[in-house]
């Protein structure tokens, strides 16, 4: 965590102050290095720090932030581009409004490297490199009970861990390839991409710029659009440890469904101006009104579920591995939808979005059959 938020912080400065786009790219491609690791390391370190009754609210506390992150963020540059005359490519004192965007970074990094300096570390990881008298500490301060209890954690720890060595990618493989349990966890990340939900927030501006709305209007739909996420957000953390995991994945594929669905309707009705998609008004509002529910029930089950089930379901002594595989996937995946999209929106806005409610779709299902819940298990308890 703390190399990561090295890497933020130069890659807010970095980014900011580019010299041309190569070196611009240069940059963003440093803080989506610092992205991988947190993105891996967060969500397992929430997982092994945390007690098993709780696990599941705390860990949806790393979607939260995410999400307040996202909202935050564009809060900022809503800000940064009114105060540039309305626009990102405006000047404002000696850089482009842009610039001041990707270099305002800079201050949740520094925070974020701050704050690595005081945790605890993960007891499972002091347990494994030997140092069983510093994991007896955190796992007291983080658990209670007395010494016995504790004792007994450390006792469980080790019998789950199967051995001191470090965990490796050839340890995912049985007979047959991957662990069934792998394939499951990668399935869950893919799937969490490709309904769309980054087309949302990366295109959120010119998506409904593309629809009539003004680029100044556009910036807070796109704030409008963070809120309703949050609202899911804490939606997610009340009842994910009280309903469980996998009911929450499928109520959550169901409406994705249904409101996919819908905004691949509306946006069928778009025409063709010039060079400009025009929506007209009562099917902008459709659409605005179907990405919304979208955007809210993925907040409640798969932006948060995913990430309480990464940092859970796998088998402890593969789990950093596993995560790291899953975690990558999630990242390609995102990719593709990332580049993809452009694409396909230019050669029918409304069938990409018909595409993404096939996958919202086939991920009801999916969850159906394969996942099994975890509510309630000590991460010992898992098994693959």
């Amino acid at each position: 965590m703390q190399v990561a938020g090295v890497l933020f912080a130069a890659s807010a400065v970095g980014s900011a102050l580019p010299f041309t786009v190569w070196d611009l790219t240069a940059w963003r491609i440093l803080g989506g290095t610092a992205i991988g690791l947190a993105s891996v390391i967060a969500p397992t370190y929430i997982a092994e720090v945390s007690p098993a009754a709780y696990r599941g609210r705390l860990a949806s506390l790393q979607q939260l932030a995410i999400v307040l992150g996202i909202a935050a963020s564009q809060l900022v540059n809503f800000g940064i581009a009114q105060t540039a005359g309305g626009s990102a490519v405006n000047t404002l004192g000696p850089l482009q409004a842009w610039q001041w965007m990707l270099g305002f970074e800079l201050l949740p990094a520094l925070i974020y490297l701050g704050l690595t300096l005081v945790i605890p570390e993960s007891p499972r990881y002091l347990v494994r490199v030997g140092q069983a008298d510093r994991a007896r500490r955190i796992l007291a301060d983080v658990e209670g009970g007395g010494r016995e209890h504790v004792d007994g954690r450390i006792q469980e720890i080790r019998r789950a861990l199967g051995s001191e060595t470090r965990p490796r990618l050839r340890d995912l493989t049985g007979r047959h390839g991957l662990l069934p349990i792998v394939w499951i966890g990668m399935a869950i990340s893919a799937f969490q991409q490709l309904v769309g939900i980054n087309v949302i927030f990366y295109y959120s501006s010119s998506l409904w710029q593309s629809v009539g709305v003004a680029e100044s209007d556009s910036l807070l739909l796109s704030l409008f659009t963070s809120i309703v996420n949050i609202v899911g957000t804490f939606v997610a953390i009340l009842l994910v440890d009280r309903i469980g995991r996998k009911p929450l994945l499928l109520v959550g594929s169901a409406g994705m469904t249904v409101s996919l669905a819908l905004a691949a309707y509306a946006f069928g009705h778009s025409q063709v101006q010039g060079q400009e998609v025009v929506l007209p008004f009562s099917w902008g509002v459709v659409a605005l009104t179907a990405a919304s529910f979208f955007v809210l029930f993925f907040a409640l089950s798969w932006g948060v579920v995913v990430w309480v089930l990464l940092g859970e379901m796998f088998p402890l002594r593969i789990r950093a591995a596993a995560m790291a595989v899953a975690t990558a996937t999630q990242w390609l995946t995102n990719w593709l939808i990332t580049v993809s999209f452009p694409t396909l929106s230019d050669w029918n806005l409304s069938g990409t979005y018909l595409l993404y409610t096939f996958f919202a779709l086939v991920s009801f299902f999916f969850v159906w059959r394969f996942v099994k819940e975890t509510r309630g298990k000590t991460l010992e308890e898992m098994r693959g």
